[in-house]
């Protein structure tokens, strides 16, 4: 059982459902119910997925691609960035033809499924060798991701009872916070290679 809530208990705080609801209520204001409904299923699902396959053959497939966690974080806050600048500024709104995805990016990933979240994952693997330990492993991210889910939904409700003027302000405040997010993942990397180097 020890595997299941020492992981459990580091993605819940990594992944940080209750402070990536706003996000995702200022992401989401402009969609029905059914569509962010949809949306935040897949953004946990997604989150789930990409950190079980992370766990599963993490260090493989970033070792086959020569891309350390550091790079991963780098590219993550570069894309953070740009969705902060998005929010922000409304840059390219009224140009795209179709509603942006939002629930693989910024949602899923670099959100949820982040540098920090990937790293804490394939530590927890290498900690815990058995087969037993692994599986318990698995299923601390399955929870995570079931509370994700559950917290996105409940987000949902809000929407519903806040006027859109106090969301559009809402909305800039997030996206210069996100900025700050972003800057700090790139900065954090930058530290460790220049540590390493």
């Amino acid at each position: 059982m020890r595997p299941f809530i020492e992981t459990f208990i580091t993605l819940l705080v990594i992944m940080d459902p209750l402070g990536i609801a706003p996000i995702f209520v200022s992401l989401t204001h402009g969609m029905t119910r059914s569509r962010r409904r949809k949306a935040a299923l897949q953004a946990a699902a997604a989150a789930g997925s990409l950190i079980i396959a992370f766990a599963v053959a993490g260090r493989l497939l970033l070792g086959y691609v020569h891309v350390s966690v550091e790079s991963l974080s780098i590219a993550g806050g570069l894309l953070l960035l740009l969705v902060a600048l998005d929010m922000v500024y409304d840059l390219g709104k009224r140009d795209r033809p179709e509603p942006v995805n939002i629930a693989l990016v910024p949602m899923a990933t670099p959100l949820l499924a982040g540098p920090g979240a990937i790293a804490a994952i394939m530590v927890e693997v290498q900690r815990f060798q058995s087969l037993n330990e692994r599986a318990m492993i698995l299923l601390a991210v399955v929870a995570v991701a079931v509370v994700i889910a559950v917290t996105m939904l409940s987000a949902g409700f809000l929407i519903r009872r806040i006027p859109p003027s106090t969301i559009h302000v809402f909305s800039r405040v997030l996206g210069l916070l996100l900025a700050g997010i972003a800057i700090q993942l790139m900065v954090n990397a930058i530290r460790i290679l220049a540590h390493q180097g």
